[in-house]
């Protein structure tokens, strides 16, 4: 079955499979349906898949292949589009009130939403993981609300903390290490997705799913603390 992909290199070991130019659930799925394969057959020579929102970088040795062949090599993978990629729902608890909110308010002026109508709307929606940004455990999600989308901001915002959960560009992000951002800090979660004392390292995997329940400061100070003595404060169900 052909892929209906586009093979663009990126130097002269790693090879992009693009399906796509937008964000949407179908390319999501396409990409996950390519790396499970790969991953059911390996490659001779293909050292690693790394999935993204509408593309999958295969990283290979160019001893072993060019970017031309290993296209033509991919290109024969039989895929199955519509098999559901194994996963798991992950329940993480997120504080939406002070201080854990610390953008809270002005998304919502921006919105032209209610602090409280943005809160419940980013909590009670369903997302899908779909790869680890450019810092450890940086966790991008699809799945935010259109009644969410608003743009970065023109300046970065001072550090936001880990665990923060943040929204832009239509996306949604939960935050692993402190750094400035240009996106919109809704709330936070006391939950880590990048602990080097932990095995495994990043708990989510690409294509799992994340739901956020609602607590309090209280409780946000209670977990935190389970989280920095190495107890899991989030649940998982098959």
């Amino acid at each position: 079955m052909s892929l209906a992909a586009r093979f663009l290199p990126a130097g002269e070991s790693a090879l992009s499979v693009e399906f796509g130019a937008t964000i949407d659930p179908v390319s999501e799925a396409r990409v996950l349906a390519l790396d499970t394969a790969l991953a059911a057959r390996p490659i001779p020579g293909v050292l690693e898949t790394v999935p993204t929102y509408r593309a999958l970088m295969v990283h290979f040795d160019p001893r072993i292949w060019s970017v031309a062949a290993l296209a033509q090599e991919i290109d024969k993978v039989d895929v199955n589009y519509l098999q559901a990629a194994t996963s798991i729902t992950w329940h993480i608890p997120a504080c939406y009130d002070p201080p854990y909110s610390e953008d809270l308010a002005e998304a919502a002026g921006i919105l032209g939403l209610a602090p409280e109508k943005v809160a419940e709307l980013h909590a009670g929606a369903e997302y899908r993981v779909v790869m680890y940004g450019f810092a450890p455990g940086f966790v991008f999600l699809s799945g935010l609300p259109l009644a969410l989308t608003l743009s970065r901001r023109q300046t970065p915002r001072a550090p936001a903390p880990p665990g923060a959960l943040t929204i832009a560009g239509g996306q949604a992000l939960i935050a692993s290490v402190a750094m400035p951002t240009g996106w919109y800090m809704l709330g936070r979660t006391p939950a880590r997705t990048f602990d080097l004392a932990r095995d495994p390292v990043f708990p989510l995997g690409v294509g799992d799913i994340v739901r956020f329940e609602r607590i309090d400061p209280a409780r946000f100070a209670t977990l935190e603390a389970e989280a920095q003595a190495g107890r899991p404060v989030m649940r998982e169900t098959p």
